[in-house]
């Protein structure tokens, strides 16, 4: 989050209104919704999970235990479970 001066940035009818109610102090404006990103979309951990995930399940498919992904992976038995059933959804609504 970058520091901008009022006085740069606002037209000097707005930084009066504005005026009115702070002065002098940090105020965070929020950017809206549809301009928000997604978990892990800037710093690009949302597809390094994914590729993770993808070949947990690919390594399932070929023959590679659930105890043994855990081993691999640091992940539980459960997070493992998770990532295989979702993962096949998704591979089975692609196909279809």
């Amino acid at each position: 989050m970058q520091y901008k001066n009022g006085k740069e940035v606002f037209p000097p009818s707005l930084l009066k209104e504005l005026q009115k109610y702070i002065q002098g102090e940090l105020i965070y404006i929020p950017k809206e919704k549809n301009q928000r990103a997604g978990w892990g979309e800037i710093n690009g951990s949302r597809q390094i999970i994914a590729r993770r995930n993808e070949e947990i399940y690919r390594l399932y498919m070929e023959g590679l235990s659930i105890e043994k992904l855990e081993e691999k992976y640091n992940l539980s038995m459960d997070s493992i479970r998770k990532i295989i059933y979702k993962t096949r959804g998704i591979s089975n609504e692609s196909k279809g």
